[in-house]
């Protein structure tokens, strides 16, 4: 289990960049009278979600430098995006990437509103957010949403490691489904990895987004 775990929190900050620049790709794509459409997550329109990624980046940035779980929650849907979202979005992945990289930011304990982990773990759930969230922003605005291959493959493969004793986890029968949504329905035996992985959390491809 153990080496398991090291190799699949190998090389997070890398993956961290790689899945923040597929989200900025599509959030280049949104176009003024894009911003109030609405997205997979009902309770949030395109710039609510972007707002979400970008404030939890700087959560993040503030959990690895001795914040605590309630002031992430407080701070979940303050404003983060300004008078400039691409721009501030940008921002809060750089410094997301330069906090985790820090010296000894992977080995330290997070006080997570889910449970407390270590930095490379919450790194891993970060990333896991990021390729679900930028699924999402796609069908929002009508841009082509298929994820990196690679990135979704290690998401599928090491689902269990990266939520691993957490409160709430997409991998729990059991759960509140506070934060992850619930899957909805039977997938087809030959469904794409891409697909599976979007119906554990929650997402149903086939649905369209309503209200544009």
């Amino acid at each position: 289990m153990l080496g398991r775990m090291v190799n699949a929190f190998e090389g997070l900050i890398d993956r961290f960049l790689g899945a923040s620049a597929e989200f900025e790709r599509n959030l280049g794509a949104v176009r003024s009278e894009q911003w109030s459409w609405p997205t997979p997550c009902t309770e949030w329109n395109v710039r609510q979600l972007v707002n979400h990624m970008t404030r939890g980046n700087l959560n993040y940035v503030s959990l690895l430098h001795g914040g605590g779980a309630a002031d992430f929650l407080r701070l979940r849907d303050a404003d983060a995006l300004g008078t400039d979202p691409v721009g501030a979005y940008a921002r809060s992945v750089r410094e997301c990437a330069q906090a985790f990289g820090e010296t000894g930011a992977l080995q330290r304990m997070l006080d997570y509103p889910l449970g407390p982990v270590t930095g490379q773990q919450a790194l891993a759930v970060r990333i896991t957010d990021t390729a679900v969230h930028t699924w999402d922003l796609a069908r929002a605005v009508d841009v082509d949403n298929t994820l990196d291959e690679s990135l979704v493959a290690w998401i599928d493969e090491h689902l269990d490691e990266i939520y691993a004793g957490l409160a709430e986890t997409p991998t729990a029968v059991e759960t509140t489904h506070r934060f992850f949504a619930a899957p909805q329905g039977v997938l087809a035996h030959d469904t794409s990895r891409q697909t599976r992985l979007l119906h554990r959390m929650g997402r149903t491809p086939e649905t369209p987004v309503r209200g544009h």
